[in-house]
């Protein structure tokens, strides 16, 4: 089915149900298919199309993961999808959602890592950042609920203030933009959306303690509902820089009061590990660390 959305501003604004996509490059947006706005990155006989066509199936075994792409690249906005993961014993493997700006040497990537487990574990979630070609910012969460059991909502939001990754509305990380300090920051390089489902039992589970039960392959992990509403590159010159889109206006420029009571609950309860926390690996405190939300 077909959707459309009014224009909301002079920047892009894309919705899409995981087949379709609406543009407001003018007016009204326009349908469009998953073949038409996506493409594989890898593996492509690895990605089956289901409930027809309203959601895809990743798919993990002996021969190879995969992985998928959008076509275009969007600087600044707001990324989310609804994602079912891998059921039972997940170790070794590792479900991806991420923006990348596809360059070798000052690389820019927001990560979601989905990091499988035993049965009966809590399913952990990583995320790193990179800025200006450094990464090496990993957290990780264990996820109140079973993952594998529903759909759930997965979002990263990134403006000219800070980076919130989300579940289900559960703001679990937020990157401020403190370039101002010193703190490189993602600005410039356009990223696009990739999602892929691959082995990495050497480091992925207990830091690669538990490994892959390749009799329990193949494995599965499903994906519907992307919501993508940023400036796409190419697209209007201005756009990134307008500040008068929603995703730069006031109540997107800090948590309100219910998000910073969440993102605290996250953060006392679910917490595993913090680069920050980590003097194994920084003797000095990494100064965006320093610097809160």
């Amino acid at each position: 089915m077909a959707i459309f959305y009014p224009f909301r501003n002079v920047g892009v604004f894309i919705t899409l149900s995981l087949w379709v996509l609406v543009s407001a490059i003018c007016a009204w947006g326009r349908p469009a298919t998953f073949v038409q706005d996506f493409r594989s990155t890898w593996s492509e006989s690895h990605i089956k199309q289901i409930d027809q066509g309203r959601a895809i199936q990743l798919i993990l075994d002996q021969n190879s993961g995969c992985g998928f792409a959008s076509r275009r690249k969007y600087l600044f906005g707001r990324v989310s999808m609804k994602i079912k993961l891998i059921p039972g014993d997940s170790a070794g493997t590792v479900t991806a959602f991420y923006l990348n700006s596809d360059t070798d040497t000052i690389r820019d990537e927001l990560d979601f890592e989905f990091l499988g487990n035993r049965s009966g574990r809590p399913y952990t979630v990583q995320t790193n950042i990179y800025a200006h070609g450094k990464g090496g910012r990993e957290q990780r969460v264990n996820l109140w609920f079973d993952p594998a059991l529903d759909y759930h909502d997965y979002t990263i939001m990134w403006n000219h203030h800070h980076i919130v990754f989300s579940v289900d509305d559960f703001p679990i990380r937020v990157f401020k933009n403190n370039e101002d300090k010193g703190v490189p920051y993602p600005m410039m390089q356009p990223m696009g959306v990739y999602s892929t489902l691959w082995e990495a039992d050497n480091w992925a589970t207990r830091g690669g303690l538990e490994k892959i039960n390749w009799s329990n392959a193949p494995f599965y992990a499903y994906y519907k509902d992307f919501d993508i509403e940023g400036c796409a590159v190419p697209g209007a010159a201005n756009c990134s820089s307008n500040l008068s889109n929603w995703w730069e206006g006031p109540t997107y420029q800090a948590l309100n009061a219910i998000q910073n009571r969440r993102y605290k609950w996250v953060r006392i309860n679910h917490l595993i590990y913090d680069y920050c926390q980590d003097k194994s690996r920084f003797l000095v405190t990494p100064p965006e660390c320093l610097a809160g939300i």
